[in-house]
């Protein structure tokens, strides 16, 4: 299998048999290497649970879903933190670095949480590749939120991953900084081939990518290539409209 990310047939429901909640129903997707893609929908449109069994961090009810050619069901709980850890990258809202530690050692951090030591050059090197290359000895609270965002993807590149997933990576930052922080994901795409999964609400955020993934009530609502923000909004209050009149 030659996507980065594949999903098929992908069920998640919660819940116990009297009252149960259906977050996906019926997911089939690719996510082709070297892409950037976001995932957009109404709220409980199951946009974060998809990233989640995407990346391995819930196993669905039912389906497979595949990362690199590896089918994540048939593996146990220690290979599949392993898996997770060596090629799967995950940025949050919150930037979740550690405040004692300067960026270096919050980049280094999951290769030396593996028993590995990393080199300074290659620590070095995946801060230049998201402009940060002279905050290395800094500590969180003396960088910018951008900046704090930056270390984060950068810490979850230090392992060179299939996929980087992104859960509204923009969401505590102003415009401004957001847009700075979109234009660098976008350069990892076209400069180094990173694959990017991105779940967003903005608009504007999801014109960065090069599709757009709409959900609504579980399932897939349709695809937008080379999406614009307007094109993106008008197809989201479609979405809103419609699941309003149900």
């Amino acid at each position: 299998m030659d996507q980065s990310v594949a999903l098929r047939a992908v069920r998640k429901v919660y819940g116990t048999r009297a009252a149960t909640v259906t977050a996906l129903d019926g997911v089939t997707l690719d996510f082709a290497p070297g892409t950037f893609t976001a995932v957009m929908g109404p709220s409980g449109s199951g946009k974060s649970t998809l990233l989640q069994c995407a990346a391995g961090l819930d196993r669905p009810t039912s389906g497979e879903v595949f990362v690199a050619g590896q089918d994540l069901g048939k593996l146990d709980e220690t290979r599949l933190t392993v898996l997770r850890r060596d090629r799967i990258g995950f940025v949050f809202q919150s930037f979740n670095l550690l405040p004692s530690l300067t960026a270096e050692l919050n980049v280094a951090l999951p290769l030396r949480l593996a028993g590995r030591r990393p080199s300074r050059r290659q620590v070095r090197d995946v801060l230049a590749s998201v402009g940060l290359a002279d905050r290395g000895r800094h500590r969180p609270a003396e960088l910018s939120g951008g900046q704090q965002q930056r270390v984060a993807i950068a810490r979850a590149l230090i392992t060179r991953p299939a996929v980087l997933f992104a859960d509204e990576p923009t969401g505590a930052l102003d415009s401004t900084t957001g847009r700075e922080v979109l234009a660098m994901l976008r350069g990892l795409v076209d400069r180094d081939g990173q694959t990017i999964v991105m779940v967003t609400h903005d608009p504007l955020a999801a014109s960065h990518a090069d599709q757009v993934v709409f959900l609504a009530d579980g399932r897939v609502a349709g695809e937008l290539h080379a999406p614009t923000p307007e094109s993106v909004a008008a197809r989201m209050t479609h979405l809103e409209v419609a699941g309003g009149a149900r």
